[in-house]
């Protein structure tokens, strides 16, 4: 059995975030109540971990909240406050007889508690230096639900954010302000969850500064600030009228090479998905940022990916292929990669109706400008030429039937050499013996 004391503490822990307690037992640093309160030299009293932290972790040499200069790192236990927290909280527990009782009502005072909490928050943001875990704090507060994420844009939060993520961009080797801007972002993220996205928050994202921090965190983020930004990104792809080259512009085949490295992410599919996404509407706004792409390594990414792709995933990475062939460098890509051909004639007709139909268009592109006898071959080894055939007996017409017809009128005389080739389909083209 469970000691009684430490069952004890468990129940003050679990209490700690749903009652009111006085401000004078917060920390000035964490915010958090204190459970081993010390006084510094300047008279202010915080929680040990935290003051330690601040002096020997990251070299200060000033009190948190009078910024005064210290030369005396000592600590004394504050055994007053920390009697005075304990009785408080003997005195606030509820009774054991009430521990079984509902949840409490919606008049509960915790949202009120919450907003309050909310107001400090961001009203010290600026000047503590903790910044992380009141950025934390705060995106708990948001997840409770939509009626906290209106309060904190009512209350400037936005404006709030804005600063601590441009800030790496005045000096990105900055650490604290770099793990601020990480947080920033995952609570931004919190605030697009909605279908019905604020005006406000998309506004905010698509301030220049804040596009060119998001692509740095991209680049050199961690997994989950990475996954924090692509999500945002993903949102901001929804709005047709939104200026991709601003980043593309700034930081290029770096941004590109990040976006590609999601994509091939195996373990989060979601972030995969986002990040091919994203990369759909980029390269579909502008040739140039298929340049850019390209020369990042795109088609060879890719065309790797491709074989082991879902049905959803295979879609976008064809779409993005074909983007890519629709310029001269990306063809020469894809037909100087020794799988190319033969990963679009494999999911020819093996994926789905619009995974073919893009196919189609990829060697229609391949075959019109760059209809080397090594290509041709390889098509007809792959059997990309025999499905190619059997699209001709889809009933109707349709521009995707046009594109075979046409591949197959121009290149008849050397796909006729095989024996596998339909004698005859020179009838059926149009196409008398020479």
């Amino acid at each position: 059995m469970p000691n009684s004391s430490c069952t004890m503490e468990m129940e003050r822990s679990n209490l700690d975030s749903e009652i009111e307690f006085p401000q004078d037992f917060r920390c000035p640093i964490s915010r958090e109540l204190m459970k081993e309160p010390v006084i510094i030299s300047t008279g202010v009293t915080y929680e040990r971990k935290n003051i330690e932290k601040w002096f020997f972790s990251y070299k200060k040499k000033t009190c948190p909240t009078t910024m005064q200069s210290i030369e005396n790192f000592g600590v004394t236990p504050n055994h007053t406050l920390k009697r005075l927290i304990r009785v408080w909280q003997d005195n606030h527990s509820p009774s054991p007889s009430s521990s079984c009782s509902p949840s409490p009502s919606p008049s509960s005072p915790l949202p009120s508690f919450k907003r309050d909490e909310m107001v400090s928050l961001l009203k010290t943001l600026g000047s503590n230096p903790f910044k992380v875990n009141s950025l934390r704090k705060l995106k708990e507060i948001i997840e409770i639900g939509d009626e906290m994420k209106l309060d904190f844009i009512i209350l400037g939060g936005l404006d709030v954010l804005f600063q601590l993520i441009v800030q790496i961009l005045v000096d990105c080797s900055d650490f604290m302000a770099f793990r601020a801007c990480e947080e920033a972002l995952g609570v931004l993220q919190l605030l697009l969850t909605t279908e019905e996205d604020d005006g406000k928050v998309i506004e905010l994202l698509s301030k220049p500064e804040c596009m060119k921090s998001m692509a740095v965190i991209l680049q050199r983020g961690s997994k989950e600030a990475r996954v924090y930004t692509i999500s945002i990104f993903k949102k901001l792809a929804a709005n047709s009228n939104f200026n991709w080259n601003v980043i593309v512009n700034d930081q290029g085949i770096s941004m590109f090479k990040s976006m590609l490295e999601l994509a091939s992410d195996e373990i989060s599919t979601k972030a995969s998905s986002s990040a091919l996404q994203v990369l759909i509407k980029i390269l579909d706004s502008s040739k140039k940022s298929r340049s850019k792409a390209i020369e990042a390594g795109a088609m060879c990414t890719l065309i790797e990916l491709l074989p082991d792709s879902n049905r959803s995933k295979c879609e976008k990475i064809l779409h993005i292929i074909k983007l890519l062939c629709e310029c001269p460098d990306g063809r020469v890509a894809f037909i100087e990669h020794r799988l190319g051909v033969g990963a679009i004639a494999k999911k020819l007709f093996n994926v789905s109706e619009t995974a073919s139909k893009i196919c189609v268009k990829i060697l229609s592109l391949i075959c019109s400008f760059h209809p080397t006898e090594k290509v041709l071959e390889e098509m007809m080894i792959y059997g990309a030429v025999k499905k190619l055939v059997v699209l001709l007996h889809v009933s109707g017409p349709s521009s995707t039937k046009n594109k075979v017809l046409e591949m197959l009128k121009k290149h008849n005389n050397l796909w006729s050499r095989y024996p596998c080739f339909p004698g005859e389909l020179k009838e059926y083209l149009g196409l008398d013996s020479r």
